[in-house]
Protein backbone atom coordinates (compact mmCIF):
# COMPACT_ATOMS: atom_id res chain seq x y z
CA UNK A 1 0.00 0.00 0.00
CA UNK A 2 2.88 2.37 0.79
CA UNK A 3 4.30 1.84 -2.70
CA UNK A 4 0.88 2.41 -4.24
CA UNK A 5 0.37 5.57 -2.20
CA UNK A 6 3.80 6.82 -3.18
CA UNK A 7 3.13 6.15 -6.86
CA UNK A 8 -0.26 7.85 -6.64
CA UNK A 9 1.30 10.84 -4.94
CA UNK A 10 4.06 11.05 -7.51
CA UNK A 11 1.53 10.86 -10.33
CA UNK A 12 -0.57 13.63 -8.77
CA UNK A 13 2.50 15.84 -8.41
CA UNK A 14 3.49 15.13 -11.99
CA UNK A 15 0.04 16.08 -13.25
CA UNK A 16 0.10 19.28 -11.20
CA UNK A 17 3.53 20.16 -12.56
CA UNK A 18 2.34 19.53 -16.13
CA UNK A 19 -0.69 21.74 -15.63
CA UNK A 20 1.40 24.47 -14.01
CA UNK A 21 3.86 24.36 -16.90
CA UNK A 22 1.10 24.69 -19.50
CA UNK A 23 1.32 28.12 -21.06
CA UNK A 24 -1.90 30.07 -21.43
CA UNK A 25 -2.55 32.76 -24.04
CA UNK A 26 -1.49 36.30 -23.16
CA UNK A 27 -5.04 37.47 -23.81
CA UNK A 28 -8.02 35.57 -22.37
CA UNK A 29 -11.64 36.53 -22.97
CA UNK A 30 -14.30 35.64 -20.42
CA UNK A 31 -17.68 35.59 -22.14
CA UNK A 32 -20.74 36.49 -20.05
CA UNK A 33 -24.25 35.65 -21.19
CA UNK A 34 -25.97 38.67 -19.68
CA UNK A 35 -25.97 42.44 -20.03
CA UNK A 36 -23.32 44.60 -18.39
CA UNK A 37 -24.20 45.81 -14.90
CA UNK A 38 -25.76 42.56 -13.68
CA UNK A 39 -24.46 40.03 -11.19
CA UNK A 40 -22.76 37.69 -13.67
CA UNK A 41 -20.99 40.64 -15.29
CA UNK A 42 -19.82 41.93 -11.91
CA UNK A 43 -18.57 38.50 -10.81
CA UNK A 44 -16.69 37.94 -14.06
CA UNK A 45 -14.97 41.32 -13.85
CA UNK A 46 -13.84 40.74 -10.27
CA UNK A 47 -12.32 37.37 -11.17
CA UNK A 48 -10.85 38.63 -14.46
CA UNK A 49 -8.95 41.41 -12.71
CA UNK A 50 -7.28 39.07 -10.22
CA UNK A 51 -6.65 36.38 -12.83
CA UNK A 52 -5.00 38.88 -15.15
CA UNK A 53 -2.76 40.13 -12.36
CA UNK A 54 -1.77 36.59 -11.38
CA UNK A 55 -0.95 35.59 -14.95
CA UNK A 56 0.52 38.86 -16.15
CA UNK A 57 -1.98 38.60 -18.98
CA UNK A 58 -4.88 40.61 -20.35
CA UNK A 59 -8.24 39.16 -19.27
CA UNK A 60 -11.25 40.91 -20.78
CA UNK A 61 -15.03 40.53 -20.57
CA UNK A 62 -17.28 40.00 -23.58
CA UNK A 63 -21.00 40.48 -22.81
CA UNK A 64 -23.19 38.48 -25.20
CA UNK A 65 -26.67 38.91 -23.78
CA UNK A 66 -29.80 37.24 -25.01
CA UNK A 67 -31.80 34.00 -24.97
CA UNK A 68 -31.25 33.49 -21.25
CA UNK A 69 -27.50 33.17 -21.75
CA UNK A 70 -27.74 30.59 -24.53
CA UNK A 71 -26.21 32.91 -27.15
CA UNK A 72 -23.02 33.18 -25.10
CA UNK A 73 -22.89 29.44 -24.42
CA UNK A 74 -23.30 28.70 -28.14
CA UNK A 75 -20.50 31.14 -28.98
CA UNK A 76 -18.05 29.54 -26.56
CA UNK A 77 -19.02 26.02 -27.63
CA UNK A 78 -17.88 27.06 -31.13
CA UNK A 79 -14.81 29.03 -30.01
CA UNK A 80 -11.20 28.06 -30.62
CA UNK A 81 -10.27 25.41 -27.98
CA UNK A 82 -6.91 26.94 -27.08
CA UNK A 83 -7.62 28.55 -23.70
CA UNK A 84 -8.11 32.03 -25.16
CA UNK A 85 -11.89 32.01 -24.63
CA UNK A 86 -13.77 30.76 -21.58
CA UNK A 87 -17.27 31.35 -20.29
CA UNK A 88 -18.84 32.25 -16.98
CA UNK A 89 -21.77 29.92 -17.59
CA UNK A 90 -24.96 29.74 -15.60
CA UNK A 91 -27.54 27.27 -14.34
CA UNK A 92 -30.03 28.16 -17.08
CA UNK A 93 -28.12 27.16 -20.22
CA UNK A 94 -26.11 24.43 -18.51
CA UNK A 95 -28.86 22.60 -16.60
CA UNK A 96 -32.30 24.00 -17.47
CA UNK A 97 -32.53 25.06 -21.12
CA UNK A 98 -31.62 21.61 -22.55
CA UNK A 99 -34.94 20.34 -21.12
CA UNK A 100 -36.96 23.18 -22.62
CA UNK A 101 -35.70 23.91 -26.10
CA UNK A 102 -33.58 22.70 -28.98
CA UNK A 103 -30.07 24.09 -28.58
CA UNK A 104 -27.29 24.39 -31.12
CA UNK A 105 -24.85 22.87 -28.64
CA UNK A 106 -24.72 20.05 -26.11
CA UNK A 107 -23.61 21.38 -22.69
CA UNK A 108 -22.05 18.03 -21.77
CA UNK A 109 -20.11 17.52 -25.00
CA UNK A 110 -19.44 20.98 -26.37
CA UNK A 111 -18.49 22.70 -23.11
CA UNK A 112 -15.83 21.46 -20.70
CA UNK A 113 -16.14 22.14 -16.94
CA UNK A 114 -13.41 24.24 -15.34
CA UNK A 115 -14.57 25.23 -11.84
CA UNK A 116 -17.69 26.29 -10.03
CA UNK A 117 -17.56 30.05 -9.68
CA UNK A 118 -20.30 31.18 -7.29
CA UNK A 119 -23.31 29.45 -5.70
CA UNK A 120 -25.82 31.60 -3.85
CA UNK A 121 -29.50 32.22 -3.04
CA UNK A 122 -31.42 34.96 -4.82
CA UNK A 123 -33.63 37.49 -3.08
CA UNK A 124 -37.30 38.04 -3.94
CA UNK A 125 -37.89 41.78 -4.30
CA UNK A 126 -40.91 43.92 -5.15
CA UNK A 127 -41.38 47.66 -5.77
CA UNK A 128 -42.88 49.71 -2.92
CA UNK A 129 -45.77 50.61 -5.24
CA UNK A 130 -47.02 47.01 -5.05
CA UNK A 131 -48.03 47.70 -1.46
CA UNK A 132 -46.79 44.45 0.11
CA UNK A 133 -44.15 44.08 2.80
CA UNK A 134 -44.13 40.33 3.47
CA UNK A 135 -44.17 37.11 1.46
CA UNK A 136 -47.54 36.24 2.98
CA UNK A 137 -49.01 39.50 1.70
CA UNK A 138 -47.56 38.89 -1.77
CA UNK A 139 -49.10 35.43 -2.01
CA UNK A 140 -52.46 36.75 -0.81
CA UNK A 141 -52.38 39.50 -3.46
CA UNK A 142 -51.41 37.03 -6.20
CA UNK A 143 -54.26 34.72 -5.24
CA UNK A 144 -56.67 37.63 -5.26
CA UNK A 145 -55.50 38.72 -8.73
CA UNK A 146 -54.58 35.59 -10.74
CA UNK A 147 -52.77 36.38 -14.00
CA UNK A 148 -52.46 40.08 -13.13
CA UNK A 149 -49.09 40.20 -11.33
CA UNK A 150 -45.91 39.46 -13.27
CA UNK A 151 -42.31 38.54 -12.52
CA UNK A 152 -39.13 39.22 -14.45
CA UNK A 153 -36.31 36.88 -15.37
CA UNK A 154 -32.97 36.96 -17.16
CA UNK A 155 -34.49 34.92 -19.98
CA UNK A 156 -36.47 31.78 -20.70
CA UNK A 157 -34.89 28.85 -18.92
CA UNK A 158 -32.84 31.01 -16.55
CA UNK A 159 -32.58 30.50 -12.80
CA UNK A 160 -34.93 33.41 -12.14
CA UNK A 161 -37.48 31.98 -14.59
CA UNK A 162 -37.52 28.57 -12.90
CA UNK A 163 -37.61 30.16 -9.45
CA UNK A 164 -40.77 32.00 -10.52
CA UNK A 165 -42.37 28.83 -11.87
CA UNK A 166 -41.49 26.95 -8.70
CA UNK A 167 -43.04 29.79 -6.70
CA UNK A 168 -46.23 29.57 -8.76
CA UNK A 169 -46.36 25.83 -8.15
CA UNK A 170 -45.67 25.86 -4.42
CA UNK A 171 -47.76 28.96 -3.60
CA UNK A 172 -50.67 27.98 -5.85
CA UNK A 173 -50.65 31.29 -7.71
CA UNK A 174 -50.51 32.49 -11.32
CA UNK A 175 -47.84 35.17 -11.73
CA UNK A 176 -46.96 35.85 -15.38
CA UNK A 177 -43.37 35.45 -16.63
CA UNK A 178 -41.65 38.37 -18.44
CA UNK A 179 -38.12 37.59 -19.79
CA UNK A 180 -35.29 40.14 -20.15
CA UNK A 181 -31.68 40.05 -21.36
CA UNK A 182 -30.18 40.27 -17.90
CA UNK A 183 -30.64 41.28 -14.29
CA UNK A 184 -29.90 44.96 -14.85
CA UNK A 185 -32.75 45.57 -17.36
CA UNK A 186 -35.13 43.48 -15.24
CA UNK A 187 -34.41 45.62 -12.20
CA UNK A 188 -34.85 48.79 -14.27
CA UNK A 189 -38.36 47.62 -15.15
CA UNK A 190 -39.02 46.68 -11.53
CA UNK A 191 -37.94 50.11 -10.31
CA UNK A 192 -40.26 51.71 -12.86
CA UNK A 193 -43.16 49.69 -11.48
CA UNK A 194 -43.69 47.71 -14.69
CA UNK A 195 -42.83 44.44 -12.91
CA UNK A 196 -44.48 43.08 -9.77
CA UNK A 197 -41.62 40.93 -8.50
CA UNK A 198 -38.21 39.53 -9.38
CA UNK A 199 -35.92 36.85 -7.96
CA UNK A 200 -32.79 39.01 -8.08
CA UNK A 201 -29.18 38.49 -7.19
CA UNK A 202 -28.10 40.48 -4.16
CA UNK A 203 -25.40 42.09 -6.30
CA UNK A 204 -28.05 43.62 -8.57
CA UNK A 205 -30.75 44.40 -6.02
CA UNK A 206 -28.63 45.28 -2.97
CA UNK A 207 -28.14 49.02 -3.62
CA UNK A 208 -31.86 49.47 -4.33
CA UNK A 209 -32.79 47.56 -1.17
CA UNK A 210 -30.46 49.81 0.83
CA UNK A 211 -32.02 52.95 -0.68
CA UNK A 212 -35.56 51.72 -0.07
CA UNK A 213 -36.41 51.62 -3.78
CA UNK A 214 -37.02 47.86 -3.60
CA UNK A 215 -38.61 45.81 -0.82
CA UNK A 216 -36.97 42.44 -0.05
CA UNK A 217 -39.43 39.72 0.98
CA UNK A 218 -37.43 36.48 1.17
CA UNK A 219 -34.36 34.59 -0.03
CA UNK A 220 -34.39 31.37 -2.05
CA UNK A 221 -32.13 28.97 -0.13
CA UNK A 222 -33.45 26.36 2.28
CA UNK A 223 -32.21 28.50 5.16
CA UNK A 224 -31.70 32.23 5.68
CA UNK A 225 -28.91 33.91 3.72
CA UNK A 226 -25.82 35.14 5.53
CA UNK A 227 -25.99 38.47 3.68
CA UNK A 228 -29.63 39.12 4.79
CA UNK A 229 -29.93 37.17 8.07
CA UNK A 230 -33.07 38.98 9.22
CA UNK A 231 -34.98 38.12 6.05
CA UNK A 232 -36.90 34.81 5.99
CA UNK A 233 -36.27 32.11 3.41
CA UNK A 234 -39.19 31.30 1.10
CA UNK A 235 -38.93 27.78 2.54
CA UNK A 236 -40.11 29.04 5.93
CA UNK A 237 -43.55 29.65 4.39
CA UNK A 238 -43.36 27.14 1.52
CA UNK A 239 -41.50 24.12 2.97
CA UNK A 240 -38.90 22.58 0.71
CA UNK A 241 -38.68 25.57 -1.66
CA UNK A 242 -35.10 26.03 -2.83
CA UNK A 243 -33.84 27.75 -5.99
CA UNK A 244 -30.20 28.69 -5.57
CA UNK A 245 -28.40 30.39 -8.41
CA UNK A 246 -24.92 29.56 -9.63
CA UNK A 247 -22.30 30.60 -12.16
CA UNK A 248 -19.62 28.19 -13.36
CA UNK A 249 -16.56 28.54 -15.57
CA UNK A 250 -16.45 26.34 -18.67
CA UNK A 251 -14.38 26.17 -21.84
CA UNK A 252 -14.89 24.89 -25.40
CA UNK A 253 -15.39 21.14 -25.25
CA UNK A 254 -12.37 20.19 -27.35
CA UNK A 255 -9.88 22.15 -25.24
CA UNK A 256 -6.91 19.89 -24.37
CA UNK A 257 -6.83 18.56 -20.80
CA UNK A 258 -3.55 20.29 -19.82
CA UNK A 259 -5.07 23.68 -20.71
CA UNK A 260 -8.28 22.84 -18.81
CA UNK A 261 -6.23 21.86 -15.76
CA UNK A 262 -4.19 25.05 -15.88
CA UNK A 263 -7.30 27.20 -16.27
CA UNK A 264 -8.83 25.41 -13.27
CA UNK A 265 -5.74 26.18 -11.20
CA UNK A 266 -5.79 29.86 -12.13
CA UNK A 267 -9.54 30.27 -11.59
CA UNK A 268 -9.42 28.54 -8.19
CA UNK A 269 -6.42 30.68 -7.22
CA UNK A 270 -8.28 33.86 -8.18
CA UNK A 271 -11.52 32.82 -6.45
CA UNK A 272 -9.67 31.94 -3.25
CA UNK A 273 -7.76 35.21 -3.05
CA UNK A 274 -8.99 37.22 -0.03
CA UNK A 275 -9.90 40.35 -2.01
CA UNK A 276 -11.95 38.43 -4.58
CA UNK A 277 -13.63 36.31 -1.91
CA UNK A 278 -14.54 39.37 0.15
CA UNK A 279 -15.80 41.46 -2.76
CA UNK A 280 -17.98 38.68 -4.14
CA UNK A 281 -19.32 37.76 -0.70
CA UNK A 282 -20.28 41.38 0.01
CA UNK A 283 -22.32 41.27 -3.19
CA UNK A 284 -24.05 38.06 -2.11
CA UNK A 285 -22.18 36.06 -4.77
CA UNK A 286 -20.70 33.32 -2.62
CA UNK A 287 -17.48 31.91 -4.15
CA UNK A 288 -17.40 28.12 -4.53
CA UNK A 289 -14.21 27.10 -6.35
CA UNK A 290 -13.61 23.40 -6.89
CA UNK A 291 -12.37 20.69 -9.22
CA UNK A 292 -13.47 20.03 -12.77
CA UNK A 293 -15.00 16.69 -11.76
CA UNK A 294 -16.94 18.29 -8.89
CA UNK A 295 -18.47 20.80 -11.30
CA UNK A 296 -19.42 18.08 -13.80
CA UNK A 297 -21.22 16.09 -11.09
CA UNK A 298 -23.01 19.18 -9.77
CA UNK A 299 -24.26 20.24 -13.20
CA UNK A 300 -25.57 16.72 -13.80
CA UNK A 301 -27.45 16.73 -10.47
CA UNK A 302 -28.95 20.17 -11.15
CA UNK A 303 -30.01 19.07 -14.63
CA UNK A 304 -31.95 16.16 -13.17
CA UNK A 305 -33.58 18.34 -10.49
CA UNK A 306 -34.75 21.11 -12.82
CA UNK A 307 -35.65 18.67 -15.58
CA UNK A 308 -38.25 17.17 -13.25
CA UNK A 309 -39.68 20.62 -12.39
CA UNK A 310 -39.95 21.44 -16.11
CA UNK A 311 -41.83 18.21 -16.84
CA UNK A 312 -44.10 18.55 -13.81
CA UNK A 313 -44.95 22.19 -14.62
CA UNK A 314 -45.06 21.63 -18.39
CA UNK A 315 -42.77 24.64 -18.80
CA UNK A 316 -41.80 25.72 -22.31
CA UNK A 317 -39.52 28.39 -23.71
CA UNK A 318 -42.54 30.46 -24.81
Amino acid sequence: MNIRNALAGALALALMATAAAQELPKKITIVVGFAAGGAADHAARVVAKRMGENLGATVVIDNRAGAGGNIAHQAVANAEPDGSVILLGSVGPLAIAPHMMKLGYDPKKDLAPLSMGMNFPNVLVVPPSLGVKTLTELIALAKKQPGVLNYGSTGAGSASHLAGELFNQRAGVDVVHIPYKGGAPAVTELLAGRLSMYFATMSTAGPHIASGKLVPLATTGLTRASFLPDLPAVAELLPGFTATNWYAFVAPGKTPAPILDRLNQELVKALKSPEVHDELTRAGLLPAPGTRDELARYVDAESKTWGKVIVDRKITAN
